[in-house]
């Protein structure tokens, strides 16, 4: 019997699930071990420019998520919350057609997810540092 031929959803579901696993760990540590321990080291960007990164908030964005708080995670980085938002949306479209439940299809790898993902990290940084600059609004 031919053996069937895997899709890059396949492989990408296999690889959410153990992101997800990965993940989950990663989080049970970093606020149940690390966070306690040690200080939260500063923004080296931030800190020699006076601008935030394109990434800075992104720690904050996900605590706040986590916490059920989605205006403030949104304020801290909106690409946190696009990332869950269509990282769950595959995953659980994709879990449901696996389950064979009728009329769900999985969602499909678009390259437009990235493309939405660079466009949110670009406009963070640019709306973040007017802010900071013009307005001296921190986040």
């Amino acid at each position: 019997m031919p053996q069937k031929e895997k899709s890059l959803e396949d492989e990408l579901y296999r690889a959410g699930c153990f992101l997800l696993l990965i993940v989950g760990i990663a989080i049970f540590l970093y606020f149940k071990v690390i966070l306690p321990k040690f200080p939260v080291i500063p923004c080296m960007f931030y800190e020699m420019l006076g601008i935030y990164c394109p990434g800075c908030g992104g720690t904050r964005a996900f605590g706040a998520l986590l916490k059920g708080r989605l205006l403030q995670s949104l304020w801290y980085h909106p690409l946190v919350l696009y990332a869950v938002v269509i990282y769950g949306g595959f995953m659980v479209t994709q879990s449901l057609e696996r389950l064979h439940i009728p009329r769900i299809k999985g969602w499909k790898f678009h390259t437009w997810y990235l493309y939405g993902a660079i466009v949110v990290i670009f406009f963070n940084f640019i709306i973040k540092n007017i802010l900071l600059l013009c307005c001296h609004i921190t986040l």
